[in-house]
């Protein structure tokens, strides 16, 4: 794959639209379709809570594009050191053989859930969370909005994933492009709200083992519980999931 050649800060300016578009598209329009009179017939009448403000939603959003700054910066930091040479991705699929760009992106989202889970897990220290972590749970009933509204500092160390990780593994472009779109969809998912899905979802045998809107909108109750980004896997071997979560849900799945 042959880039152009641009400045650093083309890159980013470049990025930083990108990253802001695909949020008011992403995040915008799961709101408006769970939020809005189409989403009504979705919601759950026996999960629902409180509907956010518009000042809790206007935070998130300013939260957000000062995220996509942050995000901007590290993906032109890695298109320009791709351009350098230095870093390890790659751009014909046929190097490492098609096999490689499925195990290279379930290695990937394997990482960075251990690397999110424990960072995650890091920022609620009392020395951490004011300075980290404590805009993004002003909201407490997370919206599709809340997705990406990180404190900056959050932010940096979040970007610092794929910035290191395209120096350690042979990633193709499409692999880049794949863990990307899986942690925009995901994050937005887990923040659409406890009550905006049916109950059966995703708790069955296999949705147990992901997480999921319900989930996550615990750790936005219970601050010291459920800090996983894709699986439940940390949270269960590390004694940082609730209980009572999969009993309560089975029951009222038996009593809808």
């Amino acid at each position: 794959m042959q880039l152009n050649e641009h400045s650093f800060w083309f890159y980013g300016f470049a990025f930083f639209g990108i990253i802001l578009t695909r949020y008011f598209l992403v995040a915008g329009g799961t709101y408006w379709f769970f939020y809005a009179v189409l989403g009504k017939s979705f919601v759950s009448q026996h999960l629902q809570h409180l509907s956010p403000s518009w000042e809790s939603i206007q935070r998130d959003i300013k939260l957000s594009v000062l995220s996509a700054v942050v995000f901007a910066i590290a993906a032109a930091f890695i298109l320009s050191t791709y351009g350098w040479g230095i870093t390890r991705i790659y751009s014909d699929p046929q190097q490492y053989g098609l096999w490689y760009l499925g195990a290279s992106y379930g290695a990937v989202l394997i990482l960075q859930d251990a690397y999110f889970y424990f960072t995650h897990r890091l920022f609620h220290h009392p020395a951490l969370f004011l300075l980290l972590h404590q805009g993004h749970h002003r909201s407490r009933y997370p919206t599709p909005w809340t997705s990406f509204a990180f404190d900056p500092l959050e932010a940096i160390v979040s970007s610092l994933f794929l910035v290191g990780i395209v120096f350690v593994i042979p990633l193709h472009f499409i692999t880049l492009i794949a863990v990307l779109t899986t942690m925009t969809v995901w994050a937005v998912l887990n923040h659409l709200g406890i009550d905006r899905l049916p109950l059966s979802f995703p708790h069955h045998w296999l949705g147990k083992w992901f997480i999921g809107p319900a989930h996550h909108s615990i750790h936005h109750l219970k601050y010291n519980l459920h800090y996983g980004l894709y699986f439940t896997l940390w949270d269960k071997l590390l004694g940082t999931q609730d209980s009572n979560y999969e009993k309560k849900f089975d029951e009222r799945l038996t009593n809808v």
